[in-house]
């Protein structure tokens, strides 16, 4: 990000938005890109998931409990001061009724601005801008010294690097799915002419964590790899049928990797925000609660508060916060309750709140490359040798950035409705992310509301945790159980 761009950002009170129309950019009919078949091959590839430890035994508590429990006794039988313990409880499987509605703020126009009452005695403007995503900010969301507690907080519990070097397993995700490479290389080949182009190939590695390959990086491997023979920069299926399905990651690491070529540089941590935690952190989750409008239980079930610090030249190329929804991908969130036996699991954010915790000095906007554009079409992404997901090279052409400014909120909804009152298809104008930072430190803070699409299940979920938090007598152990996957 240049000072000069920095400068003109400053002047504007609501985010920039560059000369080009909104409709210039991703011309033409939605593809094929995000259909059912490419979202599965995009997860042979790179896509590979960690179970998180601590539901998974909370699922083997569960399950042994029910194995061990025994039928009591008899009638008649003499009474004994130990009973048996009791199975937990299991949710119904009989279909629940539908007596929970998820309200949507209307964002009206751009530049629309709502009072809204979170705390006692303040209001505060919120302002919409852009309707695809449906995103708003509000100024002075908190104040100078909650920011602080919130840093200070983290830095006592610690940071962790946000990405670690690539991680194995994609080989075996693969012989799983029994896919051949000429089934791989058809539904990769979206314009169907028999070739990978280098936007095919860029496009269907940037799901996950991993090495953010540009197209000279690509061209690079095919060298290296000996698999573009003719040397056009294309591959034919002899040649697909010569790369592995992680033998970009693995080429880059032998050559040696800087954090800048990750997909994002940055460390965070999480603050967990139910009773016991500290004051500042529970009240920003009612004020939170308040501003989505959304059913206390729903927020309480949600993600902890996660904490990110970026160093000068920290960066997050552009993702969203929530995978595609499809019968074959379950919500992390509510695993437990689904009894669903599936390789592909993703965190259904439903609503993102992102707090600035200080104002930084040059770069790390959060930029949203296609924010109100006509249509989508993530080929397109890749035009002319401008790749808009780069944050690190061209947050400038993004259509919306928005600076960071100290106590400031943005939050936007990552999935559209139903139309009729629950979550819907994902968003995919609410691609984000952030600017590499060119001077000092950036901190933010995310607070994720976690809602399954399927209805059915995130009310069994609620259900269960429900049972537990009875059985248990300690709701704590469940609010605190850390249920979540980063993307």
């Amino acid at each position: 990000m240049t000072d000069k761009e920095e400068a003109e950002d400053a002047t504007r009170s609501a985010p920039s938005r560059l000369g080009r129309p909104p409709d210039e950019r991703l011309p033409g009919p939605k593809t094929s890109v995000c259909s059912r078949s490419y979202f599965v091959v995009v997860m042979v590839f790179f896509h590979v998931y960690i179970i998180n430890v601590i539901a998974l035994l909370l699922y083997v508590h569960y399950s042994s409990g029910q194995e061990d429990a025994r039928p009591g006794p008899p009638r008649d039988a003499p009474s004994s001061d130990k009973q048996n313990p009791q199975p937990p409880r299991q949710p119904s499987k009989a279909p629940l009724p539908r007596d929970i509605f998820l309200p949507r703020i209307e964002g009206i126009r751009v530049g629309h601005v709502q009072k809204v009452t979170l705390v006692p005695g303040k209001v505060h403007e919120m302002r919409t801008l852009s309707l695809k995503p449906l995103l708003f900010e509000i100024p002075g969301f908190l104040s100078e010294d909650e920011c602080r507690i919130v840093m200070q907080l983290a830095q006592l519990k610690g940071l962790m690097e946000s990405q670690l070097m690539v991680q194995d397993g994609q080989e075996e995700l693969a012989k799983e799915l029994n896919l051949s490479p000429e089934e791989i290389f058809n539904l990769l080949d979206i314009n169907r002419d028999g070739q990978l182009q280098l936007h095919e190939i860029l496009t269907h590695s940037r799901v996950r964590d991993g090495i953010w390959l540009t197209p000279e990086n690509l061209q690079e491997i095919y060298a290296g790899l000996k698999a573009d023979k003719d040397g056009n920069g294309l591959l034919n299926l002899e040649e697909f049928r010569l790369l592995s399905a992680d033998a970009f990651q693995r080429f880059l690491l032998q050559r040696g990797v800087k954090r800048s070529q990750l997909v994002r540089n940055s460390r965070h941590t999480w603050l967990y925000q139910g009773k016991g935690a500290h004051q500042v952190l529970q009240d920003i989750k009612t004020r939170v609660t308040r501003l989505t409008r959304l059913p206390t239980t729903l927020v309480d079930l949600s993600e902890p508060l996660q904490v990110v610090r970026y160093e000068e030249g920290g960066h997050y190329h552009a993702h969203h916060d929530s995978g595609p929804f499809y019968p074959e991908t379950a919500c992390t969130h509510t695993r437990l309750a689904a009894n669903a036996s599936t390789p592909f699991e993703t965190s259904c954010r439903y609503i993102t709140v992102l707090f600035y915790l200080n104002s930084v000095d040059g770069g790390g906007e959060t930029a949203f490359p296609v924010a109100d554009n006509r249509t989508f079409d993530e080929v397109s992404l890749i035009q002319n040798d401008v790749d808009l997901m780069d944050t690190r090279r061209n947050c400038d052409k993004s259509n919306l950035r928005v600076k960071p400014t100290k106590g400031k909120a943005v939050f936007w909804y990552n999935y559209l409705s139903d139309g009729r009152g629950w979550v819907g298809e994902q968003d995919e104008y609410a691609l984000h992310g952030g600017c590499v930072v060119t001077h000092g430190t950036k901190w933010v803070a995310n607070k994720w509301i976690n809602i399954d699409p399927d209805y059915q299940r995130q009310a069994r979920y609620e259900q269960l945790v429900s049972h537990q938090a009875e059985d248990e007598d300690d709701e704590d152990l469940i609010l605190n159980s850390n249920i979540h996957q980063e993307l």
